[in-house]
């Protein structure tokens, strides 16, 4: 029996190349029985005209298929799913079950009632994504990621890649750390000091979990990174939200019973004010008068393409008050999941105990395959095509949004990936984001980032990291258009 070509489509929203994807789709129809042994498939041609690709993309698909025995080719007639293709589940499948479980009652607590917005998972299909965050492949070295990956995979690495490292990390990647990434920020710190975090955001709920509960108060900037708001509502705590202006968080706002304060004071996210040294002093001494620590989240501070970044918090810092936040997950791909902690010895020996209670560590093969990446100075050669490209993207930004009259409200001192904007005080930018939607344009409404329900809902974000140069000025047309 042929299977008609009219029973094969691809899901619009799978990812990898066409080739994978056809692939995928003709495996999942034979381990879901769909299709059965000895059942002929279209042939290349035709299935190629379907799909309205081409017709080696099919071939190279179904050869794979038949190098691990999904498929069989026989002369002159075609491919036919294999007679060795794995079984489909021999159990009958069950009919839809009624679900009489009360879950209102039966959870202590809802993760999902957060303020955390969600983006759009096919952001890439978008003509004019000016959205924060994600990787541009056009500039990441697929090729020497790849040949790390596989050095990491040898025989002399399978210690690494296999064993379970208990509460400790990869000492390549500490040491990476420790003598290449903390330097360039002013701080000089033992490995006792530094743990690796599944990124950025691992590393703030690790701190929060430690440092934070019901009869503690943390001091958060508003506007702020949304997603620690989350962290924090969920240790229950007590939450001040503290207006920043244009040096960021002013140090004469934190209330005196304040235990932790989280700040962004090098790129302030998501205004992107940069605090100045002054101002850097006040904060540590008003830390130190009421006793409370820091924590200093300096992110993208390797994005700095105007000038070179001043010393962070943590380099100030004489008596251990400051945590600090590193990630490599913007730096290299967001889907990396790779960050780091930087403290005093007694708070890193905690941390690495409570991480080693809930995930153990980060995946070893994914540290060394990063050691390898970073030690081999590709993580330096991507930086700096990095660093290029978004002060040509950024130039054309401000040129674009001065020609149709937009506001910006913040621009990174040093550099960054993004514009925090401001438009009439009468519009909502989260009706405008769904407007611009339509036209194959993606922003980010402001509002998420403030703490206080009554906030004002004319700001928005605009970055550049992943939208390509040429299409930036139509792009910020048509937000301009919009805003007419």
């Amino acid at each position: 029996m042929a299977l008609h070509v009219d029973t094969f489509f691809l899901d619009p929203n799978s990812q990898g190349t066409l080739q994978s994807q056809i692939q995928q789709m003709i495996a999942e129809g034979i381990l879901s029985g769909r299709f059965r042994k000895g059942e002929k498939l279209p042939s290349s041609r035709n299935l190629s005209k379907h799909f309205g690709v081409s017709r080696i993309t099919v071939t190279l698909a179904y050869t794979e298929l038949q190098a691990n025995d999904y498929l069989e080719a026989r002369d002159r007639s075609g491919y036919f799913v294999s007679k060795n293709a794995p079984e489909p589940p021999a159990f009958p499948q069950r009919a839809p079950r009624e679900d009489n479980v009360d879950w209102d009652r039966v959870f202590q607590r809802k993760f999902s009632e957060k303020v955390t917005p969600t983006k759009p998972k096919n952001w890439a299909e978008f003509k004019y994504p000016f959205i924060y965050g994600q990787t541009d492949a056009t500039l990441f070295d697929h090729t020497n990621w790849r040949l790390c990956a596989l050095q990491a995979l040898g025989l002399k690495d399978f210690a690494s890649m296999t064993q379970d490292y208990y509460d400790q990390d990869d000492p390549k990647l500490v040491e990476f750390v420790a003598r290449h990434s903390l330097p360039r920020r002013g701080i000089s710190a033992r490995p006792e000091e530094i743990i690796i975090t599944l990124g950025a955001q691992n590393a703030l709920w690790l701190t929060a979990k430690l440092l934070l509960d019901a009869n503690k108060r943390a001091v958060i900037e508003n506007p702020s990174y949304h997603s620690q708001r989350d962290i924090l509502k969920l240790r229950r705590c007590h939450i001040t939200p503290v207006n920043v202006d244009k040096d960021g968080l002013p140090p004469s706002m934190i209330p005196d019973d304040t235990d932790v304060v989280f700040t962004t004071p090098s790129h302030q996210c998501p205004t992107t004010a940069f605090m100045p040294m002054k101002r850097r002093q006040e904060l540590l001494q008003r830390a130190k008068d009421i006793g409370a620590l820091i924590v200093e989240d300096d992110y993208e501070f390797e994005m700095s393409f105007l000038t070179a970044p001043s010393p962070s918090l943590k380099s100030l810092d004489h008596d251990g008050r400051v945590i600090y936040v590193g990630s490599f997950s913007k730096s290299l791909f967001p889907g990396l999941r790779l960050g780091y902690l930087v403290g005093s010895e007694p708070f890193i020996r905690e941390v690495r105990a409570l991480r080693a209670t809930v995930l153990r560590h980060p995946p070893g093969q994914i540290q060394r395959t990063a050691a390898y990446f970073l030690g081999l100075g590709h993580y330096d050669t991507l930086i700096r095509r990095m660093l290029l490209a978004m002060h040509e993207r950024a130039q054309v930004m401000e040129t674009a949004i001065a020609e149709h009259g937009l506001n910006v409200a913040g621009r990174g001192a040093f550099g960054g990936s993004s514009l925090w904007m401001e438009a009439p005080e009468d519009i909502d930018t989260t009706r405008l984001a769904q407007k611009l939607e339509g036209d194959s344009v993606l922003i980010e409404p402001g509002a998420p980032f403030f703490a206080n329900e009554d906030a004002p809902k004319n700001f928005y974000r605009l970055a550049y990291s992943s939208i390509p140069t040429e299409r930036i000025p139509e792009g910020i047309a048509k937000i301009a258009r919009a805003l007419e």
